[in-house]
């Protein structure tokens, strides 16, 4: 519509002030909820060519586009805004063209489809994956969603962070004090089970700082001269060097850890194309920083370690390899940047990594072009908020975090207890109900973290977030269970749908709300692409949803005596139930046909 209606207006233009006007003076936006109209002109721009005030050069271009194109039925201006009403007959025949479409996303699709690898989760292997890790694995996923339903090659990729000093930390604290604990003796998932002795080995570190704190020594040496702190180091450089002992350890507590993650990933309903390791690609990092250090692109200090002097671009010098040889973590993402480079060749590579790393991608993607790797420029730090409880912010080393296992079964148990409550599911049977509650539960966790504009803090509240009013993920799902149970009724009645009743009834104004809103998704899934913003996604079933109950709160659908208006009710209920399935789709949310 935008763009008829800019050539309607580039008309009136030519035609009124004998004057050729640049689309970017054509302003048109949705008009203001405040105000009547569909669409609305800014009529600034014009004032050039009119010469005249604002209000009589909207009345000017307003009369011709009413006496000459009959898809505008009316018009008003405001000041220096023409707000134009769109036809009820065209809204209707875009409508019926809508009712006939089997896909909602067909007309998303982009001109030049693009390579994009997506980089979410990151875990590290030294503790479970937690609340935060849910916002950055259900935002990653719901990215490749949108940005493959647009047409672009989407690789989901995973980096693990599989080696460095805090694996070395519950390694070292499995060894003094686990007596051979494993898995299948403890009961316990493995990736649970290694996060306990990394907050063990935190709370026997803190014992030996505050020994030495007391003989004057500061908090930072203290922590760092403890002996348990200097048994990890010497552990990390002997997994380094190969050393069989350490290594061995090291292949065994991994493998309890990815055996958990795979299981929380299997809940989430998340996976992954290609999964990377640390382990690996610092190795690749080294040598490039090897031979950018022989090309003299970074420098080595007086102790052996290797810099790079980013001063010139308004950062700071990096460190990229200890004195001793060891890498530190940027080391590893430059190998895998690269690696990735080679094996995809991509146009963009997103990083979704929380906003406290936002200097350290500043830094990777500065480093990557001083060394003269130019496609640096398609990396993309996709930088979210911190996400906390009510209580406060999380904290792994004092093992305070919330466990993203324990979230996810508390948010089916809430799910069962509220559904339970309703008594609406008296006729299904055990495992039909149990995958119902789940259902629920996930919907509720994923909508109320993916609603949230990406990039703020937000604070995740599990009881708010189960709620069946209001904009949460139960009541979008709750409306398009509503509209599965009117269609199944109108199934079993033998009522069917006409599609010949959408030109043939009058619609009233609810009806054609919704449908103005309808009209919408394919635009809203463009933007949310551009964007990097499910949220756009999320809000958008939701204003929806609400459009919905309300016309269904004053509308009888199949009761109404008129059979063309129940045909035609019963098509705008069925393409609402189709748009809202696939709005939350992109979101990785599934939607029961029966609540």
């Amino acid at each position: 519509m935008e763009s008829i209606l800019k050539e309607k207006i580039k008309e009136a233009i030519k035609s009124l002030y004998n004057s050729e006007v640049a689309d970017s003076l054509i302003q048109i936006q949705e008009t203001k909820k405040d105000f009547k109209g569909d669409f609305t002109l800014v009529v600034f721009p014009i004032l050039r060519f009119s010469k005249n005030t604002p209000e009589q050069t909207g009345i000017e271009i307003g009369n011709y586009l009413i006496e000459n194109f009959s898809v505008f039925s009316e018009y008003n201006v405001i000041k220096g805004f023409l707000n134009l009403i769109i036809s009820d007959s065209w809204w209707v025949e875009l409508f019926s063209k809508m009712s006939q479409v089997k896909d909602h996303c067909a007309s998303c699709m982009v001109d030049n489809p693009q390579t994009i690898l997506v980089e979410y989760s990151s875990p590290n292997t030294n503790k479970p994956l937690h609340l935060g890790h849910i916002r950055n694995n259900l935002l990653g996923y719901s990215l490749y969603r949108i940005l493959s339903t647009c047409g672009h090659r989407v690789i989901k990729t995973n980096i693990v962070n599989d080696r460095g000093i805090h694996i070395c930390k519950s390694m070292l604290a499995w060894i003094k004090f686990g007596n051979g604990e494993t898995p299948e003796t403890s009961g316990m998932k493995g990736d649970h089970l290694v996060g306990k002795y990394y907050v063990l080995f935190e709370k026997e570190l803190k014992q030996q700082s505050e020994q030495l704190l007391k003989k004057g020594i500061d908090e930072e040496t203290a922590r760092n001269s403890a002996p348990l702190m200097l048994e990890a180091r010497e552990m990390l450089l002997k997994w380094e060097a190969g050393d069989k002992e350490v290594f061995d350890l090291w292949t065994m507590m991994n493998s309890w850890v990815y055996k958990g993650f795979n299981e929380t990933y299997e809940k989430l309903g998340v996976d992954f194309d290609k999964i990377y390791y640390e382990s690996d690609t610092y190795k690749y990092g080294k040598e490039i920083v090897s031979k950018a250090l022989n090309s003299n692109i970074l420098y080595k200090n007086s102790d052996s370690s290797v810099w790079a002097d980013l001063t010139s671009d308004g950062l700071d010098q990096k460190l990229l390899l200890r004195s001793d040889g060891t890498a530190v973590y940027i080391t590893q993402d430059l190998g895998t940047a690269c690696i990735r480079h080679e094996e995809f060749n991509f146009d963009k590579c997103i990083y979704v990594v929380g906003n406290e790393q936002n200097y350290h991608f500043q830094v990777l993607k500065a480093i990557l072009k001083k060394m003269g790797y130019q496609w640096a420029d398609g990396l993309i730090h996709f930088s979210y908020g911190m996400v906390e409880l009510p209580e406060g912010r999380m904290k792994s080393r004092e093992g305070t975090i919330v466990d993203a296992d324990d979230l996810i079964k508390e948010m089916t148990d809430t799910a069962r207890e509220v559904s339970l409550e309703l008594g609406k599911l008296e006729n299904y049977s055990n495992e039909e109900r149990e995958e119902i509650f789940r259902q629920i539960g996930l919907g509720a966790l994923k909508y109320f973290i993916l609603k949230v504009d990406p990039r703020k803090n937000m604070t995740f509240n599990p009881v708010d977030s189960i709620d069946f009013n209001g904009n949460t993920g139960p009541f979008i799902q709750y409306t398009y269970a509503r509209i599965r149970s009117v269609l199944k009724k109108a199934t079993e009645n033998n009522l069917k749908e006409d599609l010949m009743s959408v030109t043939s009834v009058k619609q009233t104004d609810k009806e054609l709300q919704l449908i103005k809103i309808l009209r919408k998704f394919p635009f809203v899934v463009s933007e949310a692409a551009v964007a990097y913003s499910p949220a756009i996604i999320a809000n958008y079933c939701y204003d929806l949803s609400k459009e919905y109950n309300q016309f269904y709160h004053d509308h009888s659908i199949l009761s109404d005596e008129d059979e063309n208006i129940r045909s035609f009710r019963l098509v705008l209920s069925r393409v609402t139930s189709e748009i809202l399935n696939s709005g939350m789709s992109l979101l990785g949310i599934e939607m029961p046909e029966r609540m």
